[in-house]
C-alpha cells in the first residue's frame, strides 16, 4: 500500500522524487500549496516549478549540477521563482 508519491526536498521546496516537478501528473503530486505556505504565500493557481538538473553530495543532499551547491540560490531560488509564477498567474486572471 502506497502513502502517495515519493517526494524530495531541495533547498526547502518539495518536488516529486521521480521527475523533480512541483506539479506532476505522472505521480499525481501537487506541492504548490505546501511550498507557497513555506514562503508565507497564500495558495494560488500558478504554474508549478521544476527543479533544474541536480545530483547528490556525499551527505545525500541534492545539489545543482551547474554550480555544485546544495543551497545554490541561482538554481534553487524558489521564493523568487514562486513570486514570478504568482505574478504571471495573476496577470493571466487565475486565483
Amino acid at each position: 500500500m502506497s502513502d502517495g508519491p515519493k517526494t524530495i526536498e531541495i533547498n526547502d521546496c518539495v518536488f516529486c522524487e521521480s521527475h523533480g516537478k512541483e506539479v506532476c501528473s505522472d505521480c499525481d503530486y501537487d506541492g504548490r500549496e505546501d511550498n507557497d505556505g513555506f514562503y508565507g504565500f497564500d495558495h494560488t493557481d500558478r504554474d508549478g516549478l521544476e527543479a533544474p538538473p541536480y545530483s547528490f553530495n556525499k551527505d545525500g543532499v541534492p545539489q545543482c549540477k551547474k554550480h555544485g551547491g546544495a543551497g545554490c540560490n541561482l538554481c534553487f531560488g524558489w521564493k523568487k521563482q514562486i513570486t514570478r509564477a504568482r505574478t504571471a498567474a495573476k496577470k493571466a486572471g487565475r486565483k
